[in-house]
């Protein structure tokens, strides 16, 4: 007797008699599978690609800053114990931040194994206010790629002029060019347009992984598929380096940039929150 598996997964007994031809079926290739990872570890690329221009531990927390810009670089990331006892560790917290002049927050996320349900309660019932919800989704790379060609998107090291013309947090500082530059290999795609860019968009790769951030596209533009030949040019890039898998991060609200990374594959891997201290408010986007 033989054991044959189907696709299924299940198992199924045939006599040996009865097999006419067989073959032996490959795994599919690498850059085709989806992704899977950990929380922690999605986390710890995530803060690679947005790196803060000052940082400091706490324990196994990080505290950084970047003169405001964005939560995300002015934010504490607690992937672990902080060293002290936690009210203990907000206070010192809120002393890193305020000797900063900036209102202290806690990225925190919730929905994986590994993620921070219980720290979210506590802050919550010390009275720390959620203020931004948003999601980190992951896909495998390759469709990416495949979706569009890429015609006429140019990509750079750096951000230029034109391409700051487009992105949507205007006067940009020299600390918040600091932040759009780091990570371990950064690219920036331009879709040339008239007065501004048509469309644009942020690529780092780190290792097997890359992240999309800042596609934007001319509102007049709009559905004229330049976000996904942005996405595709960036992809095409990322996959040259060596990556397989892609994640993002999109606002709980986003409906439109929600539904065209689902028609890609990408699906949500976590939530993520950010937790600011009660006296304070913020302003600033995710």
């Amino acid at each position: 007797m033989l054991l044959i598996t189907r696709k299924s997964g299940e198992t199924v007994r045939i006599a040996e008699s009865s097999l006419v031809a067989g073959k032996v079926v490959p795994s599919a290739p690498a850059r085709r599978r989806g992704p899977a990872a950990s929380y922690e570890e999605l986390a710890r690329v995530a803060s690679r690609a947005w790196r803060p221009v000052e940082s400091e531990r706490l324990g196994d927390w990080e505290l950084r800053a970047a003169s405001g810009f964005t939560r995300r670089a002015n934010s504490v990331l607690p992937l672990g114990d902080p060293s002290l006892p936690l009210d203990e560790a907000l206070a010192a917290v809120r002393r890193w931040y305020g000797e900063r002049a900036l209102p202290a927050y806690i990225q925190t996320a919730t929905g994986a194994e590994g993620t921070q349900e219980l720290l979210c309660a506590e802050l919550e019932r010390r009275g720390w206010v959620r203020e931004v919800t948003a999601e980190l989704w992951i896909g495998a790379l390759a469709p990416v790629a495949d979706r569009a060609e890429g015609t006429g998107v140019v990509l750079s090291r750096e951000a230029d002029e034109a391409w700051l013309a487009r992105y949507q947090r205007k006067g940009v500082s020299d600390v918040a060019l600091r932040v759009l530059g780091s990570g371990p290999s950064v690219w920036f795609a331009t879709v040339p347009g008239e007065d501004a860019p048509a469309a644009i968009g942020r690529c780092v790769v780190d290792g097997r992984w890359a992240s999309f951030a800042a596609v934007e596209v001319d509102p007049a533009q709009r559905r004229r598929g330049l976000a996904t030949a942005v996405l595709g040019a960036l992809a095409r890039r990322a996959l040259d380096e060596g990556a397989s898998a892609a994640w993002l991060q999109v606002e709980t609200d986003n409906a439109a940039a929600r539904a065209l990374y689902a028609g890609m594959g990408f699906t949500a891997h976590h939530a993520y929150h950010h937790y600011r201290e009660p006296e304070t408010a913020g302003t600033d986007r995710y």
